[in-house]
């Protein structure tokens, strides 16, 4: 199970246990959630529902706004013609602001290890850092950008493949801590140092058994606690239920860039 999802859910049993709410889990295809909704609605299962990972125009989002159950979106859905209640974070400004450090350092060549390009935070934090490189006359290629699973082996393979190319990247931002103990990896078995040959950014969701501060070299983060937004999904869900919460208010919160010792100058 992915940790970040499992971190999530902790904090919506962290405040689900402590207003003696239950927490009821429904497994489902990914070409099936449809329906699961609408069963579960249908059968007065649940009191409230809450969608994890959307995507542009996403159809669960479409789906639940038409059925009668109050719903939170953790993150956001773009290209739908409706306003609806969501918990996002800054995705898009976090990643602005860690390429326009690595910018101001003096790198010229970034490359972003994302996590599911079809998925809303990724497009936003790929946003962002094409957003940090065009003000200062700057691209990202497309070459440059990798999206996958947030596996450690998928950021291992990522940035092998990105710091073995002759045009090789002097600096990476990452979507997860857990990529970005791969990444670390790689360098150290390419005979290469953090910061000295690369320059590394990570997504920090807070994990309590993995701190950037513990790393070979302390990694500079962007740092959003995924595990207080599954607290603050349950406790707007909690208020839709019981009435105090009403219409479609989005939250979006601000994320905190966190620089230690994994970043510096371009090399020579």
């Amino acid at each position: 199970i992915d940790s970040h999802f499992v971190e999530f859910l902790s904090g919506l049993g962290d405040y689900a246990r402590s207003h003696e709410l239950d927490l009821v889990l429904s497994p489902a295809d990914a070409d099936d959630q449809e329906t699961t909704y609408r069963r579960i609605v249908a059968n007065r299962q649940v009191d409230a529902v809450y969608i994890s990972s959307p995507r542009p125009a996403d159809r669960r989002v479409a789906l639940v706004n038409t059925l009668d159950i109050p719903f939170i979106v953790h993150g956001r859905s773009e290209g739908l013609d409706f306003d609806y209640p969501f918990t996002d974070i800054d995705n898009e400004g976090a990643f602005h602001e860690a390429a326009r450090l690595l910018v101001q350092l003096g790198h010229r060549r970034l490359a972003l290890i994302n996590g599911d390009g079809r998925e809303t935070f990724a497009i936003h934090r790929e946003r962002g850092v094409r957003r940090a490189l065009a003000a200062s006359g700057l691209v990202l290629d497309e070459g440059d950008v990798c999206s996958l699973a947030m596996t450690e082996e998928n950021g291992y393979r990522a940035a092998r493949r990105l710091i073995e190319r002759s045009d090789a990247p002097t600096a990476i931002a990452c979507s997860s801590l857990i990529m970005a103990l791969g990444v670390v990896r790689a360098v150290r078995d390419l005979g290469l140092t953090i910061p000295g040959d690369l320059s590394l950014i990570a997504h920090d969701d807070v994990f309590p058994w993995l701190k950037p501060e513990n790393f070979s070299v302390p990694l500079s983060t962007t740092r959003s606690s995924i595990r207080l937004a599954g607290a603050r999904v349950a406790e707007r869900l909690a208020a839709r239920i019981s009435g105090l919460e009403e219409g479609a208010r989005g939250e979006v919160w601000p994320v905190d860039l966190v620089i230690r010792g994994s970043v510096a100058g371009a090399p020579a």
